[in-house]
């Protein structure tokens, strides 16, 4: 476990940045938003972070309340690593700052990675209401707990683990063009650029915009 390295200021936001401010951190965090995730599964949805890198930042947020690990029953015998109470309310700070970096995304490059549940959180904020949405791009699927409060995850991989209340297909253009501002979700299906299907409020509503 590496030393804990101080701005040495009497500054909330230096303060924050101690705890969340080494690289890797904060992504961390948004992988541990969908639930407890084994240490391989974490390093399979960090690509370019190396083994030593990953293993030393889980044990910072460990000492620094912002994780927990525990074992899992058999069968599965495994260990996890899942977000804190405290660690969770890092989820709107993450939600700020992939707000005001969505103007950076630009055209995907040769060399970027893409994951689909990545795009869970901008989808997150264009939602409005509460329920089960279970979203298909090309690269995968995941599914959202739309205004969901309390010590459950935010999102999750794979389909809805029950009849969502909403299913959207769309394609990473037009998720991307709603993270950045360029149009609403609403406008997006008005366009046809989203399928929605589902007899839950949150279909209705997207279908009747």
């Amino acid at each position: 476990m590496s030393p804990r390295r101080s701005y040495d200021q009497y500054c909330s936001a230096a303060r924050a940045l101690d705890l969340v401010g080494d690289r890797w951190t904060l992504l961390i965090v948004r992988e541990l938003l969908a639930g407890p995730r084994r240490y391989t599964d974490l390093h399979a949805d960090l690509p370019g972070v190396s083994t030593d890198v990953l293993a030393s930042r889980l044990k910072d947020m460990e000492r620094d309340g912002l994780t927990t690990r525990r074992r899992l029953p058999p069968p599965g015998a495994a260990f996890v690593y899942e977000l804190t109470g405290r660690g969770r309310e890092l989820l709107p700070v993450l939600q700020a700052l992939g707000a005001w970096g969505a103007s950076e995304l630009g055209e995907r490059r040769p060399t970027d990675a893409v994951r689909a549940h990545w795009f869970a959180l901008p989808l997150l904020r264009a939602l409005e209401g509460e329920g089960l949405v279970e979203v298909r791009l090309e690269e995968g699927e995941f599914h959202l707990w739309v205004g969901a409060e309390g010590d459950g995850p935010v999102y999750g991989e794979g389909p809805a683990p029950r009849e969502p209340d909403a299913r959207l297909v769309l394609g990473v253009d037009t998720c991307t063009a709603v993270a950045q501002g360029e149009s609403s979700l609403r406008d997006a299906v008005r366009a046809g650029r989203v399928e929605v299907s589902g007899d839950g409020t949150l279909a209705k509503a997207l279908r009747e915009a």
